[in-house]
């Protein structure tokens, strides 16, 4: 997001305006504006304007859970303002909520002409992508209709429906046409001389199969104090250090950020959850992999998150082939989708299941939450979804006949199935990439670390030792294989992946920190992979890069090729500390607190890699999503990996 919009998150509803609280329907770009509720945007357009201009920002709207701006009309310095506005806005479930409160600066009677210009085009976020894509809506229908305190916007294609009502105290004194679909909810104040007056406005989305009666708050205020309650709820309880304070406030706020990031989904008997969403703007849903990470990174504080996530993505396990979506028995789904384009096969993520890593993540998660929380009935609750998932791993996954789990670029979906998922993220030093099937490094980690837990889940809860003897067999011969093939005596280094004839991808990659945090690399390897990972073309002083710089693939703004990310980070802390390299650990845990330092607390999902030497300021990546569930819970793996040192 640029830094003229402002995020307002609750759950799977969030709302992007500028500076004066207004949203203008910007198309296309890293940066939709609109309000946006389960993948469509139902507020297009929401601009204010008084006696026909735009007013001036006195005081821009902030960032935090509510937007709050203070307006003047426009004049000069020989004509001081007439009157002041103050707005104020609030995101809810499936609400937006904004209080207008104008007061008059003179000392006589004054009439005022407000407009709310409002619009809902429930555009597909998918359309909004900077990707130059078109799709194709054939029989779709907008409508618009006049109601007694305000206005409902309605929208229909074959059997899809969603609507968004607006509702207004005082109700407008009249509805205008505007020529372009949008509507202009007018009211004519009279002020009393110093007087105030206010309007409170109410705006539901409705998304395609909701019938849910919502009670919205009567105004910001009161939905801000249902946020500010759910989020210090969320974090009451944690033992947060004391000796660094600037670790505690990254945690409380990572914390409270997680909690307004939770979006609904079902589990296998049709139990309602709350799962982490992956990062807003463009990922307010569930997304496996990065649900399955931020739950980890939780787990020692908030276990419910583990709770609810492991269900959920078990119920959206696939069970049978399915070439559209990469769906394969077994297989964990890598994201799900509620839209428009989703809904009608235009896009294959309504449920689409091309991850790698998703499915060891899943296990990882099982086998550590089981063993944390002593939950056995969940352990055998989803003893069936685990053996799947394991079976997925030695047969589709490849990791019999290949040796290794790989993955091939989807015609459609993602080039690239791990965690750096961006076109180009896999590659070698000079920037090529690997052609036919791809085996990355990380993944080869997880898989490791997967069965190993999964086998002492069944040893311990199944009781099923011929099992659990077979699965650590399995992670043996994959730890020597790996050992074998991914190394690079050269550079003393593990590659970033194996191409499709089994050639080395030898780019030098933070990858190689989560073996560390997989324990998959003997001990005199992983300590040398560790410290390697702490000399400068690799750490910024913001972090540890994505890519080492001075190789001719590294680009300190590309998404994953010298970038640096939180979540990445994290792991690579925990893989130190797991190997002893506690110093090099305590570092890496300094460089992202004093940049989560530098941005309010808060972590984004990615920064840009430039070095602290020349930058003394973290850089920001300019399409970062500025709340990401991995980012806000990678304080809390920090915490894990150092402590409060």
């Amino acid at each position: 997001m640029t830094d003229r919009h402002h995020l307002l998150v609750h759950g799977a509803t969030f709302a992007a305006v500028d500076d004066r609280g207004d949203i203008s329907g910007v198309r296309g770009g890293g940066s939709p504006d609109g309000l946006f509720v389960r993948d469509a945007r139902h507020l297009s357009r929401w601009q204010l304007t008084v006696d026909g201009a735009l007013p001036e920002v006195l005081t821009p709207v902030a960032d935090g859970d509510g937007a709050r701006c203070v307006l003047v009309p426009r004049g000069g310095r020989q004509e001081p303002p007439a009157h002041t506005l103050f707005r104020e806005q609030a995101v809810g479930d499936g609400s937006f909520v904004e209080s207008l409160r104008v007061t008059s600066n003179r000392p006589v009677p004054t009439t005022i002409r407000l407009a709310i210009t409002a619009d809902a085009d429930f555009t597909d976020q998918f359309e909004l992508r900077a990707d130059h894509r078109t799709y194709v809506k054939s029989g779709a229908v907008r409508s618009r209709q006049v109601l007694d305190d305000g206005l409902e916007f309605g929208y229909r294609r074959g059997e899809w429906r969603s609507c968004t009502t607006i509702a207004t105290e005082p109700a407008p004194d009249g509805v205008e046409e505007t020529g372009t679909g949008a509507r202009r909810l007018v009211w004519t104040l009279e002020l009393e001389p110093h007087g105030t007056t206010e309007l409170v406005l109410r705006v539901i989305g409705r998304p395609h199969g909701d019938r849910r009666a919502l009670r919205v708050p009567r105004d910001p205020a009161a939905l801000n104090e249902q946020l500010l309650a759910m989020e210090g709820e969320f974090v009451e309880g944690v033992a947060f250090p004391t000796g660094w304070p600037e670790l505690a406030a990254a945690c409380a706020r990572g914390l409270a950020d997680l909690a307004s990031l939770q979006v609904p989904a079902t589990g296998p008997d049709g139990e309602k959850l709350k799962v982490p969403a992956a990062g807003a703007p463009w990922f307010l849903t569930l997304l496996g992999r990065d649900a399955l990470l931020t739950s980890l990174f939780a787990l020692p504080y908030r276990p419910q998150l583990a709770a609810a996530t492991l269900p959920a993505l078990a119920a959206t396990q696939a069970t049978e082939a399915g070439a559209n979506a990469v769906a394969q028995p077994g297989k964990i789904v890598h994201e799900v989708r509620h839209g428009e384009l989703a809904h009608f096969g235009q896009v294959p993520y309504g449920r689409y299941y091309g991850s790698v890593d998703a499915t060891p993540l899943f296990l990882i998660l099982f086998g550590a939450y089981v063993e944390q929380t002593g939950d056995l009935a969940t352990a055998r609750r989803l003893e069936r979804n685990a053996r799947a998932a394991v079976g997925w791993m030695l047969d589709h996954g490849g990791l019999t006949s290949r040796g290794y789990l790989v993955y091939r670029a989807d015609k459609g979906g993602l080039a690239n199935q791990n965690w750096k998922d961006s076109p180009g993220a896999i590659c070698s030093a000079d920037g090529s990439r690997p052609m036919g099937t791809v085996m990355a490094a990380g993944a080869q980690g997880y898989a490791y670390d997967a069965l190993r837990r999964t086998a002492w889940v069944a040893r311990t809860v199944w009781a099923d030792e011929t099992y659990a003897a077979l699965l650590e067999q399995a992670a043996a011969d994959l730890r020597d294989r790996f050992q074998q093939d991914f190394w690079m005596r050269k550079s003393s280094f593990p590659a970033l992946a194996l191409d499709g004839e089994g050639r080395q991808v030898d780019a030098l990659a933070s990858d190689a920190g989560h073996l560390l945090w997989s324990g998959l690399l003997d001990k005199e390897y992983g300590e040398e992979v560790g410290r390697r990972l702490l000399e400068p073309d690799f750490f910024s002083g913001w972090g540890v890069r994505t890519l080492a710089a001075g190789q001719a693939a590294y680009h300190p703004l590309s998404y994953h090729r010298g970038s640096v990310w939180p979540h990445d980070n994290a792991l690579i802390a925990l893989g130190l500390a797991r190997y002893g390299l506690h110093d090099e650990a305590r570092a890496v845990a300094h460089a992202m607190v004093d940049a989560a330092t530098a941005g309010g607390h808060r972590l984004p999902e990615v920064l840009a890699g430039y070095g602290r030497d020349t930058h003394p300021e973290p850089v920001p990546y300019p399409h970062a999503c500025v709340r990401e569930s991995r980012s806000a819970a990678a304080p809390l793996a920090l915490l894990t990996a150092v402590g409060g040192a």
